[in-house]
């Protein structure tokens, strides 16, 4: 697929600069959403068994997600988009 095709049926995903990944950035009203949302994540990530590269500091979790194993972006990355997606926007994040 690769990142470039997936950012297009995506909202607010951009293609990374250091390899074939797509990243956003999530920003929450505090820290207890936040890890709310990556405690939501999580669960569905162990049933795809693909986990994100992330990284929170109080109400902000930046997302990077890549298929290793395809060395790129594949199916999987855009369904686990569009799951932060969904959560984000029940979550009513910033």
């Amino acid at each position: 697929m690769g990142a470039a095709a997936a950012v297009k049926q995506l909202d607010g995903w951009t293609v990374t600069k250091v390899r074939d990944a797509i990243e956003k950035t999530f920003l929450f009203k505090d820290f207890n959403q936040a890890f709310g949302f990556m405690a939501r994540v999580s669960l569905r990530a162990e049933q795809l068994d693909h986990h994100p590269e992330w990284f929170n500091v109080y109400n902000r979790v930046e997302v990077l997600l890549s298929t290793h194993d395809a060395d790129g972006v594949t199916k999987l990355d855009l369904e686990l988009a569009g799951f932060m997606d969904k959560i984000a926007k029940e979550m009513d994040h910033e």
